[in-house]
């Protein structure tokens, strides 16, 4: 009994591992969703469905990591800080299916260019996060994910740049109201995924850094 109180190292690493890489699966059929809007061939249901189920998984890999959480006298590294770091990687997954509803919820058919650059720089951030959080349990891999930390912050700066543009874009005079507010709130959406891998990427850095 004793020994189920005490986690193997690698146990903690394995599940956030595990539950980033839903982040990225559900990134990536976010972003084919965005792609496909409009095509009039993709199944888009599917696609959103496909978001809603890794979303449901990181769910799962959550509640299992707050599970060993409690029943563990020790962990690799600081327990708040793993908790943190679940809550960022699910509250990104939390965003992204609310990106892929929004498409259904907001009635938007066609794609913009600012929706799919934002949705290519969640899947690029996503991947990148994913990387990092794969390479925390190896000390010898510190500058590497540091690296990866600072990518993710980079491409977060990239889309609020592309966000304020989209904005700006959809006040020009002329403009649909309508069409107007729901992409507005739409891009918003997008960009708050890059946010929650920006938190999750400060977090990585802070872990490092009180493990260093």
């Amino acid at each position: 009994m004793f020994s189920s109180l005490m986690p193997q190292r690698k146990e903690f690493f394995e599940m956030l591992a595990a539950h980033s890489e839903q982040v990225v699966a559900g990134a990536n059929a976010t972003l084919r969703l965005i792609n496909s809007l409009g095509d009039g061939k993709t199944d888009l249901a599917a696609l959103v469905k496909e978001v809603n189920d890794h979303e449901q998984t990181g769910d799962q890999i959550k509640a299992k990591v707050i599970e060993r959480l409690h029943q563990s006298f020790t962990t690799p590294i600081n327990r708040d800080q793993i908790h943190s770091l679940i809550d960022d990687l699910d509250m990104t997954l939390n965003v992204l299916q609310s990106v892929a509803n929004a498409v259904g919820m907001y009635n938007i058919k066609q794609s913009t260019v600012e929706a799919r650059e934002l949705a290519s720089l969640s899947a690029d951030a996503c991947m990148r996060l994913n990387r990092a959080v794969a390479a925390l349990a190896d000390k010898t891999r510190g500058a590497e994910t540091l690296n990866l930390c600072k990518e993710v912050e980079e491409i977060e700066s990239k889309a609020d740049k592309v966000q304020h543009k989209a904005i700006s874009a959809l006040f020009q005079e002329g403009a649909n109201v309508w069409q107007t507010m729901k992409l507005r709130e739409f891009y918003s959406l997008q960009e708050s995924v890059l946010d929650c891998c920006q938190e999750a990427a400060k977090m990585i850095e802070e872990i490092l850094i009180e493990n260093s």
